[in-house]
């Protein structure tokens, strides 16, 4: 199916710009077209096609068409049990993050998730009468997403296939933008970075998770026993031997975490530094910093928390060492854009 960019969506283009040029774009009977350079972006499936590849010079590696592939193959998460904006809706809430999220982004905010995958998160927040945008490079990911929000006539969720390095939207559009799991797959998550801080408002935030440098060493490890022994062993993994998880559901997660073709791994020092060079304040991080204060389920994300001093701080990244098992290995790190 090729469905027509409806009223809706030219009234809210004011926010998107070519991907190429970054003139203004145009509503067209299928899709839009950039008022500068005259590209031509269809509309496919109700998925904006707005993905852009990157020019850099050939001797700076690029593997965006090598992850691309690879999700086109996995797309990851599986929407396992999903049937219903109800399932879909406990099943977030059971998570601590989205559960917060929930409560504490207000209404009429405009959020995007950049590096959406499948749009659970993305269609989960747009429950709350948020405005929000799902982008991703897979448009077999981007697909699952969009049929679920068409199947629950969910009116304030749209998806965007684009990539991160060449976003087709203006600087400060943003109240909130979200890159979950993503920038350590990309070539330079640190230009990734850059370039997504710049879609956020003023007085707006980020929200970045990572993959932790010291976190993710027993996710590396089972990986080598399990490359050595031709995948067996998979119980070493406790996300693959739980009880009540589908077989398709327990596949995505293994591909995505031990057969993905590139990661890179980074602390939540470095990732306060690209904060404080890109204009933003440190708010908070999942851990914390602090070595004797855990993560409040009630944790109010966006409430500033010193970080703790430097001694403390690397203490508390080397005892991730020790939680890998934990959404393999993995830090978030909140900020806020400081006003002009």
């Amino acid at each position: 199916m090729v469905a027509a960019m409806d009223a809706s969506q030219n009234e809210t283009l004011d926010f998107f710009q070519c991907p190429g040029c970054g003139e203004n774009l145009r509503a067209r009977q299928f899709g839009c077209e950039c008022a500068g350079c005259g590209m031509l972006f269809d509309t496919t499936d109700g998925i904006q096609q707005l993905f852009w590849a990157n020019d850099w010079d050939q001797s700076r590696a690029d593997v965006t068409e090598q992850v691309k592939a690879f999700y086109e193959d996995s797309p990851f998460p599986n929407y396992d049990d999903f049937d219903t904006i109800d399932s879909l809706s406990r099943k977030a809430r059971e998570g601590l993050f989205a559960r917060l999220l929930d409560e504490q982004v207000p209404a009429g905010a405009r959020i995007i998730e950049c590096g959406c995958g499948t749009g659970q998160l993305s269609n989960f927040l747009s429950l709350g009468n948020r405005e929000v945008i799902g982008a991703d490079l897979c448009m077999n990911a981007l697909r699952l997403g969009q049929q679920f929000a068409h199947q629950q006539r969910l009116e304030n969720v749209r998806f965007v296939q684009m990539n991160l390095f060449r976003p087709p939207f203006k600087p400060g559009s943003f109240h909130l933008v979200i890159s979950n799991g993503v920038l350590h797959h990309t070539s330079d998550p640190r230009g990734g970075f850059d370039s997504i801080a710049r879609l956020v408002k003023p007085g707006g935030y980020i929200l970045i998770g990572l993959y932790h440098y010291w976190g993710r060493l027993i996710t590396d490890t089972r990986r080598l026993v399990f490359n050595l022994s031709g995948d067996r062993f998979k119980t070493l993994d406790p996300n693959l031997a739980a009880q009540g998880t589908s077989d398709a559901k327990k596949s995505a997660w293994f591909n995505d975490q031990y057969k993905h073709p590139h990661e890179s791994k980074h602390t939540i020092r470095e990732v306060c530094g690209w904060l404080e060079e890109e204009g933003f304040s440190f708010v908070k991080s999942i851990p914390t910093t602090h070595l004797f204060r855990d993560f409040s389920a009630q944790e109010p994300l966006f409430t500033p928390e010193p970080p703790a001093a430097a001694g403390e701080a690397i203490a508390k990244e080397v005892l991730e060492v020790f939680k890998g098992s934990q959404e393999g290995g993995f830090f978030t790190i909140i900020g806020r854009k400081r006003s002009a």
